[in-house]
């Protein structure tokens, strides 16, 4: 039993060092930062725009949709990254249909923002 628990003994090590970095950290965070910071940086921010009226105003929904987008839009340009490394070692029948199943996909993703463009969500009049 003492043999299977010296396995774990690396692991201990590094939790115990990790705690001992990250309360350092905090603790030096704790009595080097300023004490007294700036009014504006204490002032509310939303969305772009000083908070005015109540807080359940109403805003436009751009933010939302304009957010959402590039939540979209940046994971599908994010999964083209894997899928090109993995292109290349692929065997040759393989590597034709990953290439069509990426064309299929970049078509998609293109007729996707089109329709996003069209439909008038990327401008602010």
């Amino acid at each position: 039993m003492n043999a299977f628990l010296l396995q774990y003994l690396p692991i201990v090590i590094f939790l115990g060092i990790a705690l001992v970095i990250g309360v350092a950290f905090l603790v030096a965070a704790a009595v080097i930062a300023p004490k007294a910071p700036d009014p504006e940086k204490l002032s509310a921010y939303e969305c772009g725009f000083n908070a005015f009226d109540d807080a359940r105003m109403k805003f436009d929904v751009r933010f939302y949709l304009v957010s959402i987008l590039f939540i979209v839009f940046d994971l599908e340009v994010a999964l083209l990254f894997p899928w090109a490394v993995t292109l290349t070692k692929l065997p040759h029948g393989d590597q034709v249909v990953a290439f069509a199943t990426g064309v299929l996909f970049l078509a998609d993703v293109t007729l996707g923002y089109i329709y996003v463009w069209k439909r008038g969500a990327l401008e602010w009049e």
